[in-house]
């Protein structure tokens, strides 16, 4: 039998709300999400709309070109894969965090 991850309930994530002003980089609000982006590297055109477009800063760009993602800030709300202006498969995708626990496992 496959073992199920259990998914946080509410009581169980950082409280929302506390956020001191210029603070927010010590709070790693990445627990809060219930979908990850997935970066496919081969069909990124390193645009960057996807930087531009987030609104936790969770974009890692190098040399001006993305280089990954801060998971421990991405709260999930796929606006990065959204955005993407790739044609067809999209450079950035979204899947459920169980997805992504299971995938890590193998």
């Amino acid at each position: 039998m496959a073992e199920v991850k259990k998914v946080k309930g509410w009581r169980d994530v950082a409280i929302g709300g506390l956020v001191e002003p210029g603070t927010s980089e010590q709070y790693n609000t990445g627990s809060w999400r219930t979908y990850r982006p997935v970066w496919h590297a081969d069909r990124c055109i390193h645009c960057l709309q996807c930087w531009a477009f987030c609104p936790d800063s969770s974009i890692v760009v190098k040399d001006e070109k993305f280089s990954g993602f801060d998971y421990y800030h991405c709260k999930g709300c796929g606006l990065c894969a959204k955005m993407c202006p790739v044609k067809g498969e999209k450079a950035i995708t979204m899947i459920l965090e169980t997805e992504a626990a299971k995938a890590e496992k193998k």
